[in-house]
Order: C-alpha cells, then sequence, then structure tokens
C-alpha cells in the first residue's frame, strides 16, 4: 500500500494531466463503472465513479492508492478491491462528502491506512 491513500501508487502507471473521465473501472472480479471526476493533485487524488445500475446509479468514491494499473489504450483502470469491498464503503454523496474531512478519513480507515488527507 502506498504511504498516502490519496496518493497514486508508482507502478499504477499514472500520466499526470491525462483525463481519465469515461475510463472503465475494473475491480477484482468485474466492472463498477465508469469515472466520472477525478483529481491529480498530489496527496488528493481521487476517483469518483459512476456505478450505473450495479448499485442503483450510485456514486462511489475511489483513493488513488486503490488504483493497480492504468490502461490507456484501453481506457482502462484497475483497482486491488472486489465488487463487494466497494459497494461496502462508506456510502458517497458528492455534494456532501466530496471536501468533507472527517469523511475523508473514515474512507481511509477503510481502505487500509487511515485517512491522511492533505488540504485538511
Amino acid at each position: 500500500m502506498t504511504e498516502n491513500v490519496w496518493s497514486y501508487r508508482p507502478a499504477a502507471g499514472r500520466l499526470t494531466g491525462t483525463d481519465l473521465t469515461g475510463y472503465k473501472v475494473e475491480a477484482t472480479d468485474g466492472s463498477i463503472g465508469k469515472v466520472d471526476k477525478h483529481s491529480d493533485e498530489a496527496t488528493d487524488a481521487y476517483l469518483v465513479v459512476d456505478t450505473g445500475v450495479w448499485i442503483f446509479g450510485k456514486e462511489v468514491l475511489l483513493p488513488a492508492s486503490t488504483v493497480v494499473s492504468i490502461d490507456p489504450e484501453e481506457q482502462r483502470i484497475y483497482v486491488d478491491r472486489t465488487k463487494d469491498q466497494v459497494k461496502a464503503a462508506p456510502e458517497f454523496h458528492r455534494e456532501n462528502h466530496l471536501d468533507d474531512a472527517a469523511y475523508r478519513a473514515e474512507l481511509g480507515s477503510y481502505y487500509g491506512i487511515g485517512g491522511t488527507f492533505g488540504r485538511f
């Protein structure tokens, strides 16, 4: 795991400045949706994934450290979590949680390393 849950792993293949919007996101056991929004900030990198009908049209926030690899040719992002792990994460509501430090800490703890979040 990376030192900071909100940073990409060095081996993930993240090319700074590449727009990931629309990339398909693959869990270890299947597709979970498409990237609707993302951030590249050094200690605030994340993906907002629109899950479509998979979990009833909800969005999920995935810290950048969950990304294992990015395939720009196939426009796919692979994460190291199962669909059930993503579904069981703390519920995300963009209007309430995107800049909420307490939510980020809770999500960081859920994904494994305690919610270090650089901006707060």
